[in-house]
């Protein structure tokens, strides 16, 4: 099947592909269709993802009873003789910082797209997300063979020139094996006023990830984006088939037999079941984007659901 055919065969809701001749052309149309589904569907400050009373401290008032002792204003209280709290004031300007894994597992798809073309459309809506009001959005991206920073402005410019900068790093070489917990320290050091940390990965291989992760979250509200291929977590029956691992070049020729599938399935199973444990103990918000899913109405029920779990409604 010739390249222009595929193309035309991709799903409407396909990420476009961002690579080659088409590049620019490729990100304008990525931008118009974040824009146009997200824009109207979700309102609000940075769209829930960032709840919570704020942390910029605000005015002194008496005690009653059900407030929060740990917001107990002692000086004033000394002063008064009388129990008082300080309310806090909600920090409108935001700082966004992805970490982002574009390893060689990531350049593989057998569905609408690649990872790696899901993980740069990610990328794209969670800087229209944030974007706005003063918020600043800055990029640490690694390709297992390269690291890339993008110090965290503000503006529809640099948002735009970011996504292009990710989406033309260059693929690093098979056999090269990512760390996604090197690129998580890169964010712990030097600290960095609290925000929102986004973590876009498919968090295969080892989870020395989750030390790094639980110590931002000390300081900065995390969303995971994790980003899986129908390949990732079940063989098809087709007979013999050859595994790859792009990350230390290994291949194997196996036959998928009822029962190689199944184990397989059940292995790919314990191991995203493992991810989301360990994000569930970092306190991260958890968002599943595959290849062969809508990814935008995927993201947008995300969303939604959070800001209800956060405003005391039903997800």
């Amino acid at each position: 099947m010739s390249r222009d055919k595929a193309e035309e065969e991709r799903p409407s809701w396909a990420p476009p592909v961002l690579r080659g001749v088409k590049m620019e052309a490729a990100l304008r149309m990525l931008e118009l269709e974040v824009r146009r589904r997200l824009d109207g569907l979700l309102q609000g400050n940075h769209l829930g993802l960032v709840p919570g009373p704020g942390s910029e401290p605000g005015e002194a008032r008496t005690y009653q009873p059900g407030d929060d002792v740990r917001r107990m204003d002692w000086a004033v209280t000394a002063r008064t003789t009388i129990p008082h709290i300080r309310e806090t004031v909600a920090d409108r300007e935001l700082e966004t910082w992805l970490a982002i894994d574009l390893s060689p597992s990531l350049d593989f798809g057998t569905a609408a797209c690649e990872k790696r073309d899901l993980a740069i459309a990610a990328t794209a809506a969670v800087a229209h997300l944030t974007r706005g009001g003063g918020n600043r959005i800055g990029a640490a991206v690694s390709t297992g063979a390269e690291n890339v920073r993008i110090p965290a402005r503000g503006g529809l410019a640099h948002a735009r020139g970011m996504i292009r900068k990710i989406a033309e790093i260059d693929r690093a070489p098979e056999g090269t094996r990512g760390d996604l917990a090197a690129l998580l320290e890169q964010l712990r050091r030097p600290p960095r006023r609290r925000g929102l940390i986004v973590v876009i990965s498919d968090f295969l291989g080892e989870m020395e990830w989750q030390r790094p992760l639980r110590a931002l979250s000390a300081r900065h509200d995390i969303v995971a984006i994790e980003v899986v291929d129908p390949r990732d977590v079940d063989l098809p029956e087709v007979g013999t088939v050859v595994l790859s691992d792009p990350e230390s070049g290994r291949q194997r020729e196996v036959t998928a037999s009822a029962l190689l599938r199944k184990e397989f399935n059940a292995a790919a199973a314990e191991h995203r079941g493992e991810v989301a444990a360990g994000l569930r103990r970092a306190g991260a918000g958890h968002l599943v984007l595959r290849t062969d899913s809508d990814w935008i109405a995927d993201t947008v029920r995300f969303v939604v659901a959070r800001k209800r779990r956060w405003s005391g409604g039903v997800a």
